[in-house]
């Protein structure tokens, strides 16, 4: 392999010929052969909005000259449009400041930009510290880049992700309004309600959780620029940090701001630990949701077969023709992931010794992880599964007709007592409620057909 030499305040590094970082991203490849979980690729695009969003603020302040300025954000921006992951090879058990993925950015934008500063036949050159790092520290960059990589995450990838689910389940609301089933409290019969109403619940869920998770990603749009090292701004104007803020805002089209206290934003990640809370209400939702999908079409002949799902695969390698709920499996592991990446974030977050959180990498990681995984695996099971369910009416029309709980209809009628005595014989004779409540005097078929109306048992009685 093909190395040019780089330098950095220890000395001399050998960097493959090919590669745009430097020294420091250098030694930390050598010293941090830790796992597979590279720094994510949002986190590296946050970086380049923040790097662009400083140099134009430094230029403002006539700290960066103007050809400088142009190099850099120029670099910048075609890493945030073309990719070029390949120069961001490190991982996340690294310095627990993100100081080396701050440093790798530092240096391949600077190689990159002193590329088109000569190409321009300028005759200046971009250092990675002294330019693309100027006014900055990695105790306030990195942060930084954690809450724009996180608040354009949740908008751009989940917020869509719970969206199309509760659309699709609101016109399954719409399709399922008028088919009564039995209701299920402690997985015992419980009295009637519509498909509809059923799945209604699960709308509201989502739309819950929509609004929690919004407004607590309005907590994200507080940024530590500005804090440098330790909170005191040392090595940076007074007004660096609004106007870099104001600068990310105009990049991502999000309203950003300096954090009102710097000391704050450097060691503690509460507003990440407060926004996973809400992603984590979501997956405890989507639990539920993917539970209840799985029982209701459990079966489809020993169990309770009210819906029926998809057939996306064989479910099995040895029983022909049998079909599992595979998106429900899948769903229900990703939220148990986000289950464990929260209880991570909240240890990680408790970690902030003195002037600053060292635990910032795997904090991002984690948040970022559980968003892909919760809108990546809502569209698929809303793709793969809730857009084919079907109701099985039959199988529910015979549910409700045995169901004893329809008893609790006659409970103006007869009192507590005497219906409960009609649902303990009926279920001990074999018999109908209708059969048992004649057979005990306590009313007439007339009577009996007039007060139990599962339609009229769907809603509040006057």
């Amino acid at each position: 392999m093909d190395y040019r030499i780089e330098k950095d305040t220890l000395g001399e590094m050998k960097v493959p010929a090919d590669k745009w970082w430097g020294a420091q991203t250098q030694r930390s490849l050598q010293n941090f052969k830790i796992g597979t979980e590279k720094m994510p690729s949002e986190v590296v695009s946050a970086f380049t909005v923040l790097k662009e969003a400083c140099a134009k603020a430094n230029n403002r302040l006539g700290k960066l000259s103007d050809d400088k300025t142009k190099a850099i954000t120029s670099v910048c921006r075609m890493i945030r449009e073309e990719g070029h992951h390949e120069h961001f090879p490190l991982v996340v058990w690294q310095t627990g400041s993100g100081t080396q993925s701050n440093m790798n950015m530092n240096e391949v934008v600077a190689f990159k930009a002193n590329e088109f500063l000569t190409d321009k036949g300028s005759d200046e050159r971009v250092h990675p510290n002294d330019d693309v790092n100027r006014s900055q520290s990695s105790n306030d960059t990195f942060p930084t880049a954690m809450h724009i990589a996180a608040l354009q995450d949740v908008h751009q990838r989940l917020i869509p992700a719970v969206e199309h689910m509760k659309t699709t389940l609101e016109k399954k609301v719409s399709d399922f309004d008028e088919v009564i089933k039995i209701g299920r409290t402690h997985l015992q019969d419980a009295t009637p309600l519509t498909l509809g109403q059923e799945i209604s619940g699960w709308v509201h869920m989502l739309k819950k959780s929509r609004e929690m998770i919004t407004e607590s990603a309005v907590h994200l749009q507080a940024l530590a620029i500005g804090g440098t090292a330790v909170g005191t701004g040392i090595n940076a104007h007074p007004k660096f940090g609004d106007l870099v803020a104001e600068e990310i805002s105009s990049i991502t089209g999000s309203a950003f701001t300096s954090s009102e206290n710097k000391f704050h934003a450097l060691t503690s990640h509460d507003e990440l630990t407060y926004a996973h809370g809400a992603l984590k209400a979501l997956a405890a939702d989507l639990m539920k949701i993917a539970n209840d999908v799985r029982w209701l079409a459990s079966g489809p002949r020993s169990g309770i077969g009210e819906i029926t799902i998809p057939a996306n695969e064989p479910g099995s390698s040895i029983m022909p023709g049998k079909v599992n709920p595979t998106q429900s499996e899948a769903l229900t592991m990703v939220t148990s992931q986000v289950f464990g990446n929260d209880a991570a974030i909240g240890f990680a977050a408790s970690q902030g010794n003195f002037e600053l959180n060292v635990y910032k990498p795997v904090i991002i990681y984690n948040f970022l992880q559980s968003v892909r995984l919760l809108s990546d695996a809502m569209n698929s099971f809303t793709n793969k599964c809730l857009e084919g369910i079907q109701a099985n009416e039959d199988v529910i029309a015979n549910h409700v007709k045995n169901s004893l709980m329809l008893v609790t209809a006659l409970n103006p009628h007869i009192g507590y007592e005497n219906a409960a005595k009609i649902a303990k014989k009926a279920f001990d004779d074999g018999k109908t409620l209708k059969e048992t409540a004649v057979e005990l005097g306590y009313l007439t078929e007339e009577e009996f057909e007039e007060a139990v109306n599962p339609e009229k048992m769907t809603g509040p009685s006057e």
